[in-house]
């Protein structure tokens, strides 16, 4: 039985929501091991003048527990 595990993270990016998402679970792959699943919560980006100079994502990750795993 797989037991899963979600974290909310909220993504960064001055090229796009896309970009944003990747970066982000690039980063969160680095100290989560396990990750098996994303959910774009919101997408939001900061405008100056006409332009959007900003982009975020709030991110729902979800993780497989490792039942396994031994305490050090």
């Amino acid at each position: 039985m797989d037991i899963k595990k979600h974290l909310m993270i909220t993504g960064f990016s001055n090229v796009s929501w896309k970009d944003a998402i990747v970066k982000a679970v690039d980063e969160a792959s680095k100290t989560i091991d396990y990750l098996s699943e994303v959910k774009i919560i919101e997408q939001k980006a900061k405008i100056n003048g006409n332009r959007i100079v900003e982009y975020y994502v709030d991110l729902d990750l979800s993780f497989t527990i490792d039942l396994d795993r031994k305490d050090s």
